[in-house]
């Protein structure tokens, strides 16, 4: 997890998807019934999200075991946007599914307004989160 936090500071995106399972699963923060899964369509999210960001800053990480929390605060379109991210762990310690916690309101609301237009070209990655997985017998 730590890896995936370096990398978000400084937007490499190759080395964030470098600690994610194949199967990784993004909860969107904007949307709880959106589940990105994939590493296609979670690069496609963590792109546009973490290119729009700056000054992201991780201050803490806490938990053990397969569950983690890292609370960081960035910038998006000049507000100020903090997160408590929570990190579920695979058996091999790679990240298995992320769950962002957004706030303020207006910095989640400009980054609704600047994710929508990038998402909405990706028309297959917004059906495929808003599908619910079918469960294996």
């Amino acid at each position: 997890m730590t890896r995936f936090l370096a990398a978000s500071e400084s937007k490499d995106i190759d080395g964030m998807m470098a600690t994610l399972a194949p199967d990784v699963e993004l909860v969107s923060p904007l949307s709880g019934r959106m589940v990105f899964r994939g590493t296609d369509d979670v690069q496609l999210l963590l792109g546009a999200v973490y290119r729009g960001l700056t000054d992201l800053r991780w201050d803490r990480e806490m938990g053990d075991g397969r569950t983690r929390v890292a609370v960081s605060r960035g910038r998006i379109g000049g507000v100020t946007i903090d997160d408590a991210m929570v990190f579920e762990l695979d058996d091999d310690g790679r990240i298995a599914r992320i769950r962002p916690h957004l706030r303020p309101w207006l910095a989640l609301t400009v980054l609704a307004l600047r994710l929508g237009p990038t998402i909405a070209r990706q028309p297959g990655a917004v059906w495929r989160a808003l599908q619910r997985p079918q469960r294996s017998s």
